[in-house]
C-alpha cells in the first residue's frame, strides 16, 4: 500500500505542475484576447456579460460540489472505498466538479470557446490522474472496485444511482481547505476585468477575437 501510495502522490503532483503550466499559457493567450461578443446585444440583451455570469454560476457549482465531495470522502480515499453522496453516482466527482469550476473560469473571458476549451483541457488532464487512481484502488480493493467500477460510471454523474448512508463523518478541516481551494476560482473574475480594462486603454493589444 506505501508503494503504491508514494506513486499516487508522485503522480498527483505532476498533475498539479502540469495545470500550472496550462493555466500560465491560457493566461498569456488571454492577455491579447477579447470576447467576440463585444459589440453583439441582440435585442440590447448583453451576450458577453451573460456569458460571465454563466461562469459564476458554474463556479459556485464547482465550490459547492467539490465541498459535498469532500464532506464522503475526508481522508479515506487510500484506505477505505468511498461509495456514497456523490460517489455513489460517478467514481470521480472531484474531478467533474473541478472541470465544471474549470468552464466558469473560462466563461470570465465572454467567451463560449475559451469556457469549453478550459473545460476540455482539464478533463484531459484529469483523465489521465483517474486512470492511475484506478489503477492504485484496484490494487487496494480488488473485486470490490471491480464491482464499483462496473455499476458507476467514471466522470459524467448518473443520478439515478444516488445513495446516502445515515451518518457521515465529517473533517472540518478538510472542509476548510477544500472551500479555500474552491475560492480561487473567484479570483478569474477581477484577473480578467482588469487585463479588459488594459486593453481597452491600449496597454494590451487585442490580437484574437473569440467567441
Amino acid at each position: 500500500m506505501q508503494i503504491y501510495q508514494i506513486a499516487l502522490g508522485q503522480f498527483q503532483r505532476l498533475r498539479i505542475a502540469s495545470f500550472w503550466i496550462i493555466a500560465i499559457i491560457l493566461c498569456s493567450f488571454v492577455l491579447f484576447t477579447r470576447a467576440g461578443w463585444e459589440h453583439f446585444r441582440p435585442f440590447g440583451f448583453n451576450v458577453e456579460e451573460a456569458i460571465e455570469l454563466f461562469g459564476l454560476g458554474l463556479i459556485g457549482i464547482a465550490i459547492l460540489g467539490r465541498l459535498w465531495c469532500t464532506l464522503y470522502i475526508g481522508g479515506r480515499k487510500s484506505s477505505e472505498l468511498v461509495q456514497d453522496g456523490p460517489y455513489s453516482m460517478t467514481r470521480n466527482p472531484l474531478y467533474f466538479f473541478s472541470s465544471v469550476g474549470a468552464a466558469g473560469v473560462g466563461a470570465q473571458t465572454g467567451s463560449l470557446v475559451m469556457a469549453l476549451a478550459s473545460a476540455v483541457i482539464t478533463v484531459f488532464i484529469l483523465s489521465v490522474t483517474m486512470r492511475r487512481e484506478a489503477l492504485f484502488l484496484r490494487g487496494e480493493f480488488g473485486a470490490s472496485y471491480d464491482a464499483y467500477a462496473a455499476r458507476v460510471p467514471a466522470f459524467l454523474p448518473k443520478p439515478s444511482l444516488f445513495r446516502d448512508p445515515e451518518t457521515l463523518i465529517v473533517l472540518p478541516k478538510r472542509l476548510y481547505r477544500t472551500l479555500s481551494d474552491g475560492l480561487v476560482f473567484f479570483l478569474a473574475m477581477p484577473a480578467f476585468e482588469f487585463v479588459e480594462y488594459l486593453q481597452e486603454h491600449a496597454m494590451l493589444p487585442i490580437l484574437f477575437r473569440m467567441y
